[in-house]
């Protein structure tokens, strides 16, 4: 009895006798359902910040460089998870997050207005480089040390908005759901990964994020004006 790789005979067989299942056969079945139903929160995960930048028409408060550098850690995180061959519920929701973010990014570009040279540099070399990535080929030994460097890139992607909103005592048109749920995914993921059987550095990248990410949840919830609050069930 297996769907979408995940087995229910143990389950079922335990339930139909009466008993409650192990945990060598319930862990793994929690683990897969926890891994889908992240990669399908995160098909909506960021709409909620890109609705809002269009509803006010503005980019107040956001870092465009952190925005920049978490396209290019999507792409090489799940250009890695590929090339590894791990399975679609370990990883899934990188596709979604990497569209997503792309589109995020055309958005913040649009009203940060006039677009310079550098700008049209940067999305030129991406378009150009991240096929080549996604791929796979380039050398092996590349690979490793690119998808090494993601960690990084990924944590230097939060620390210029981090700073920003501690600077400016505001997170400005952060969205308070797409943080959310950007906390909630990390830390799930921490526990998929484990079961999954992935790579170290995969783990130690979602534990990342859940510190990053709930620093960031954290300064919205600390910083967020009396008049934002009441919009922030729309966000």
């Amino acid at each position: 009895m297996e769907l979408l790789g995940m087995d229910f005979s143990c389950v079922v067989g335990s339930l139909s006798n009466g008993k409650f299942p192990e945990k060598d056969c319930l862990l793994p079945l929690i683990s897969k359902l926890l891994g889908y139903s992240i990669i399908a929160a995160s098909t909506t995960v960021k709409v909620p910040q890109i609705l809002k930048i269009l509803r006010h028409k503005s980019v107040r408060g956001l870092s465009v460089v952190a925005f920049e550098l978490e396209v290019v850690g999507y792409t090489i995180a799940l250009a890695y998870c590929l090339h590894k061959g791990l399975p679609f519920s370990a990883y899934g929701e990188l596709a979604f997050l990497l569209i997503q973010a792309i589109i995020l990014l055309a958005i913040i570009y649009y009203y940060s207005q006039p677009m310079g040279t550098t700008t049209w540099i940067k999305a030129l070399l991406y378009c150009a480089v991240a096929p080549t990535i996604l791929g796979g080929q380039i050398d092996p030994l590349l690979f490793e040390a690119l998808y090494a460097s993601q960690h990084a890139i990924f944590l230097f992607a939060k620390i210029p908005q981090i700073w920003k909103n501690f600077k400016n005592k505001s997170t400005g048109e952060l969205s308070f759901l797409t943080s959310l749920m950007n906390f909630g995914g990390s830390t799930a993921r921490v526990f998929t990964s484990i079961q999954e059987k992935a790579p170290t550095s995969v783990i130690l990248g979602s534990a990342k994020a859940i510190l990053t990410n709930g620093t960031i949840l954290s300064q919205i919830i600390i910083y967020q004006k009396p008049h934002d609050k009441k919009e922030k069930k729309t966000d």
